[in-house]
């Protein structure tokens, strides 16, 4: 457990916790926290959540401008729906992304867990489009994917970031909850 760790994990805490709210301080913090663990991931050979992290600032760049300029309702972010076509579409595009990148990092680099750690990047980046198109489907997808990840860091022996993995469970299930509570005011407004 290195400061920068501890630094990483209480910035990405911040940055969900701020999220849940729908508040734009959360892309702030979200940008930090990733630039952090690039640096970490990178040390223990974790190459596409490496790679995850600059696609993460990228991402959190364009979800910043999306709620700045997206719809809004009571001057909070407003919640959009996601078709189910679409949302399986999209799962099975991250599905082949992530085999693609876990093939490439088995055959080419010395990656300690590349299908594993390729197919959760892949997953993690869905889930942040979701979140920046205020998909509310964005926690349950955390939520599956924080929790295999509390699994490949207890296996690489990050335990402070697999307890916040652990905690992302559960900020992902509440905000699942509260963005639904949200959802339901927004739809009783419109009729």
């Amino acid at each position: 457990m290195s400061p920068l760790e501890i630094i990483a994990v209480l910035m990405s805490i911040i940055g969900v916790t701020l999220t849940i709210q729908r508040h734009m301080w959360c892309w702030g913090f979200n940008i930090l926290a990733c630039a952090l663990y690039a640096y970490l991931f990178f040390a223990y050979k974790l190459y596409a959540e490496t790679i995850l992290q600059f696609f993460f600032i990228a991402f959190n760049c364009y979800g910043f401008y999306f709620w700045l300029k997206g719809k809004r309702q009571d001057h909070e972010i407003r919640i959009e729906p996601i078709g189910i076509q679409i949302a399986v579409a999209q799962i099975c595009l991250a599905a082949m992304s992530g085999l693609l990148l876990g093939l490439i990092l088995k055959h080419f680099t010395d990656a300690a867990v590349p299908m594993l750690d390729s197919q959760l990047a892949a997953f993690s980046l869905l889930a942040t489009y979701w979140t920046s198109q205020k998909h509310i489907a964005t926690w349950l997808l955390w939520i599956f994917v924080d929790i295999v990840y509390v699994g490949m860091f207890i296996y690489k022996e990050l335990f402070l970031t697999a307890a916040l993995y652990a905690a992302f469970v559960g900020l992902a299930t509440y905000g699942w909850w509260q963005w639904q509570q949200v959802q339901r005011k927004q739809l009783m407004k419109l009729s």
